[in-house]
């Protein structure tokens, strides 16, 4: 069981992006002290580019991580998961919570990998982590308590949001808010690119895009009012917003929008039969 009272110390497998970005937000937020974190990786330069700029730890066995950490956080691609965890497996005891982000790969897999009553969390954050901004959702496994829930919920709030969802919504969740930011970058990016065809410079449209995105969705949120009502007070009649939804209906934006969030959904699903 999680001790609120003792240190959090942090262990990350794996030392890639996913994993920077979600130890600088545990610094940012005073979470954790430089020295209380930790990443295992095989690869020598992964391990330097995580530890030299964060002040951490790094280390290329998972014994020593794991000795080191009472949180492991399996920053793993899915395809590395079930050979790390095997590795992993002999270092773990009751002390250890596994946090995993391996996308798709499913907890009763994960768990049937580990010692029995191993604690496991799987977690979907996004890449808007590395900029405090992240939409994460969480699933806690069998063994893990409603304090391990809690610390889970209490270090992804310090990214931004963090919703708690039944395990069998977590792929549908992968392929909204874990792919969403490309597709997003690529509205930024089209808007941008009109806003230059209509006469704008390059840098000026990129800003004025990024930022209505960035705007649009904190009215969504704080209001709490359902974007249709927000978008038809934007659209006056017989004004510039309805020419321009017009044009996005017919080029069928929307049923583009859905039909990728699916296929990232279904894709993420079919990580976890592999």
């Amino acid at each position: 069981m999680t001790d609120s009272t003792a240190p959090l110390t942090l262990g990350f497998i794996g030392a890639g992006k996913m994993a920077m970005a979600l130890a600088s937000g545990f610094l940012r937020a005073n979470l954790v002290r430089p020295q209380d974190i930790i990443a295992c990786d095989i690869a020598e330069d992964a391990r330097k580019a995580f530890a030299s700029p964060l002040g951490a730890r790094s280390t290329g066995s998972m014994q020593e991580a794991a000795d080191a950490a009472t949180v492991l956080i399996l920053a793993v691609k899915p395809d590395q998961l079930m050979p790390v965890l095997d590795d992993l497996s002999p270092a773990l005891n009751p002390r250890h919570l596994l946090v995993s982000i391996a996308a798709g790969i499913p907890l009763g897999r994960i768990e049937a990998a580990l010692p029995a009553g191993t604690r496991v969390i799987r977690v979907m954050p996004n890449a808007p982590a590395l900029v405090g901004a992240s939409m994460s959702v969480y699933a806690p496994g069998s063994s893990a308590t409603e304090a391990d829930a809690a610390l889970t919920d209490r270090l992804l709030s310090t990214l931004g949001m963090a919703v708690r969802l039944p395990e069998r919504l977590l792929d549908a969740a992968t392929g909204l808010s874990g792919s969403g930011p490309a597709y997003a970058c690529i509205m930024i990016e089209a808007l941008s690119d009109g806003g230059v065809a209509a006469g704008l410079p390059r840098a000026v449209a990129i800003r004025l895009a990024a930022q209505t995105l960035l705007g649009t969705a904190r009215w969504v949120l704080e209001t709490g009012q359902h974007p249709a009502a927000l978008k038809d007070m934007v659209a006056s009649p017989g004004g510039t917003t309805i020419e321009g939804l017009h044009e996005l209906e017919r080029a069928g934006l929307r049923g583009a929008l859905i039909s990728a969030v699916r296929a990232s959904a279904a894709k993420a699903r079919s990580l976890g039969e592999a």
